[in-house]
């Protein structure tokens, strides 16, 4: 009996050399339970596709373009895409940030000629890809026609027609040298005299608006 209350002795002479230390770590535990208590659940998390990079307006939409991130549930636009494929192969409507969800409004669902009517879209080859780089989807544009071999002036063969696409260049076949391509909205008319204009002659475009 006399060795336990000896140890007993002990232990209370231990607890109360230590009764400071001890009190502040039952506070600390006791705020953090409190805290764990009060702590609001994490709000549902949704995965959705976004843009993998920049993605400028008129290209159309490769899986390599696509990324999926977590959103939170409310803060989920309404008309995002449900499926990769329900992206892939189709046309950006205008430029796309990193990161931004893809939605039913970002990509053409119709043609290139949607809002154009009356118009034939026409693929044109600038010969200052610099320049075509400077273009958006949605400008306006007058297409010069200059001939290397000819008279050293420029005629307007398309006046403010509308550019509906800027293909993107192929990585295996790069454009230097050769211009870039860009997709014009254009009468039928205009179509032909344009097209025409680029076998002989050396396109370039104005911005207009």
């Amino acid at each position: 009996m006399s060795r336990l209350l000896l140890s007993l002795r002990r232990l209370r002479r231990v607890v109360l050399a230590r009764r400071r230390p001890l009190a502040a770590l039952c506070a600390a535990v006791a705020v953090v339970v409190a805290l764990q208590a009060n702590a609001a659940p994490a709000p549902p998390r949704t995965m959705v596709w976004t843009a993998a990079h920049e993605l400028p307006g008129g290209i159309v939409v490769r899986t390599s373009d696509l990324h999926r991130t977590a959103f939170d549930s409310d803060s989920v636009p309404s008309g995002t895409i449900g499926t990769a494929s329900d992206a892939v192969g189709r046309t950006t409507a205008g430029p796309v940030r990193a990161g931004e969800p893809l939605t039913d409004a970002r990509l053409v669902t119709g043609t290139l000629l949607d809002g154009y009517p009356g118009l034939v879209a026409l693929p044109v080859r600038i010969a200052d890809a610099a320049a075509v780089r400077l273009l958006r989807v949605g400008d306006r544009i007058d297409v010069l026609a200059a001939d290397p071999q000819g008279e050293p002036t420029a005629a307007v063969v398309g006046h403010a027609v509308p550019v509906l696409a800027i293909p993107r260049s192929s990585e295996a076949t790069p454009e230097v040298g050769n211009g870039a391509l860009v997709v014009l909205g254009v009468s039928q008319t205009s179509a032909r005299t344009i097209a025409q204009s680029g076998v002989s002659s050396v396109l370039s475009v104005v911005l207009t608006r």
